[in-house]
């Protein structure tokens, strides 16, 4: 079988459980030695991990509160790999609140796991990135498209864009190649509204493709840019949402 990633390290932040697992999993059938992050699941990253070592495959866990202010730096001295080649940032929280209705805290919770942490972890570990190394971000489609009831949740998805563009235009001297993945409505525990009759039906009506994205779905663009296939691609966000509202 075909391994790209072979004598590759891969760390995937929010790797317990969703979109997070499954590039775990994606990785590691490709060859990497993979590190999976997680912030309070242990149980369900653990599971994760010896899934993918009954596979043949190497993984371990570290955990981290990535709200926390000292988070990033609490998974850089977990992660005692002198080189990390993949830096896979997955880790990132919804709350599904209006302006109207988000608490301060709620808000700040949210910023520091999706745009504080991505920044500071990226930054800790870029001194372990080689060259030829890879930074994937996992951001969202609702940055092109208005959802109604998670502004806040959108504008810290657009930082994530944003800063994948800069981080590719910086970094590229170095042959470190930045894009991000941008799912739409995947059948996850974070979006269980899909699977309810209503979500069914609005992602039949708003979705190109029929049916409903798996977190599968999500892996396999990403298991693209991490590996050689991905070399020449940099400062992309990769629309991986079924083809909503084209």
């Amino acid at each position: 079988m075909n391994k790209p990633l072979l004598h590759k390290t891969a760390l995937v932040t929010g790797a317990s459980r969703g979109i997070g697992a499954a590039i775990a999993k994606r990785l590691a059938a490709d060859g990497a030695e993979v590190i999976l992050h997680f912030g309070s699941g242990a149980a369900e990253a653990q599971a994760v991990a010896a899934e993918i070592r009954a596979a043949g495959g190497k993984a371990s866990t570290v955990q981290a509160d990535l709200a926390a202010a000292d988070g990033p730096a609490k998974l850089a001295a977990a992660v005692t790999t002198p080189t990390v080649d993949i830096l896979v940032n997955n880790a990132g929280v919804a709350l599904f609140a209006g302006i109207d209705a988000m608490s301060e805290a709620e808000f700040d919770r949210q910023a520091n796991i999706n745009m504080r942490s991505l920044f500071f972890i990226t930054q800790k570990f870029l001194p372990r990135i080689p060259a030829g190394g890879r930074i994937i971000n996992v951001a969202s489609a609702v940055t092109r498209i208005a959802f109604p009831g998670i502004p806040a949740y959108a504008a810290t998805k657009g930082f994530v864009d944003v800063l994948t563009l800069q981080l590719a235009a910086e970094l590229g001297k170095r042959n470190i190649t930045v894009n991000a993945v941008a799912p739409g409505a995947i059948d996850t525990q974070m979006s269980a509204w899909v699977r309810t009759p209503e979500g069914e039906q609005t992602v039949a009506q708003i979705q190109a493709l029929p049916g409903i994205g798996q977190p599968a779905h999500v892996a396999g663009v990403v298991g693209f840019l991490a590996g050689p296939d991905g070399a020449w691609t940099t400062g992309q966000i990769v629309d991986v949402s079924g083809g909503t509202k084209l």
